[in-house]
């Protein structure tokens, strides 16, 4: 569910922002930059921002679950933004029968839990 929920919503932030971007690319020769670097860079922000703020994304509010460290606390910064960096990599999710975790979650230090 995490993961359904804040794909669709950081490709429809990708889709308005990679149509505005085309707006000014076109009308005032701004540079080009394609879906794929548009998306990837929201998706970075997205989980970003919503991580540091509040250990949760939309996603990780509608299965009530948040993002925490091995300690049981909050993340911090640099937590978050190793998670979100991972979060790239196409073979993040790879790692699961290995680790027990994502990539992204067992780099950081972090785990999903129950909120």
């Amino acid at each position: 569910l995490n993961f359904g929920v804040d794909t669709g919503l950081i490709f429809l932030l990708a889709y308005a922002a990679s149509k505005t971007w085309d707006f000014y690319v076109i009308n005032w020769g701004y540079p080009y930059y394609s879906f794929a670097t548009i998306f990837f860079s929201v998706m970075f922000v997205y989980y970003t921002l919503f991580e540091a703020l509040t250990c949760r994304t939309p996603g990780k509010w509608l299965s009530i679950s948040k993002v925490i460290r091995e300690n049981g606390k909050k993340p911090g910064l640099l937590q978050v933004l190793i998670r979100s960096a991972v979060r790239l990599t196409i073979i993040d999710i790879f790692f699961l029968p290995f680790l027990d975790r994502t990539l992204h979650d067992y780099l950081s230090r972090t785990d999903v839990v129950e909120a």
